[in-house]
């Protein structure tokens, strides 16, 4: 847990003074947090295959360190031979000290590890958060390639306290996420 330590003092020592000064904020309570880190992986596959949900939640159960909810379609459809309730994803939510944890494993280790890696994209939803669409589960050094049935992708959302994305970029971009510096 040493590392999980060294986020949350970074963000308390450097990056939120940083912010304050950037932004010209006259409360603390302004200076935006990252609230959570939902890992998100759609399995739409599974409606043939009941064994792939399984092994997605155990995968990025591995991952985050958090067991994962199963998610349930939420109606019929009949062109995708899907019916309402059947498990279609899943999906946890990070906060606290497991966010950071895997916050410190993400941009140190996994991130890196992406062929030809350039950075990531740096468009926000509008509103300070972020989302970033991983293509392969292999980046990430808890899951052991030689038990791989099938490459799944994930989505990875950073949920922040941020009123515009300019906040949300500076904030993230002072954690250390890896944008290309194309900004707007």
């Amino acid at each position: 847990m040493a590392n999980t330590a060294n986020l949350k003092n970074v963000y308390a020592e450097k990056i939120a003074p940083a912010l304050m000064k950037q932004f010209n904020y006259s409360s603390p309570m302004q200076i935006p947090v990252l609230k959570k880190i939902v890992v998100n992986q759609g399995l739409g596959s599974a409606t043939a295959d009941k064994k792939i949900i399984e092994v997605a939640v155990n995968e990025i159960a591995q991952i985050t360190g958090q067991k994962p909810v199963v998610t349930l379609s939420k109606k019929d459809i009949s062109n995708f031979r899907l019916r309402k309730k059947m498990p279609i994803g899943v999906m946890v939510t990070l906060r606290r000290e497991r966010m950071y944890e895997f916050l410190e494993r993400l941009i140190r280790v996994s991130l890196p590890r992406i062929r030809d890696f350039k950075g990531i994209e740096s468009r926000l939803d509008g509103r300070g958060n972020y989302t970033l669409g991983i293509q392969e589960q292999i980046i990430f050094p808890e899951i052991n390639i030689d038990q791989i049935d099938k490459i799944q992708g994930m989505n990875i959302t950073f949920v922040t306290s941020a009123k515009t994305d300019e906040e949300g970029y500076a904030l993230l971009k002072a954690f250390g996420l890896p944008f290309k510096d194309a900004k707007k």
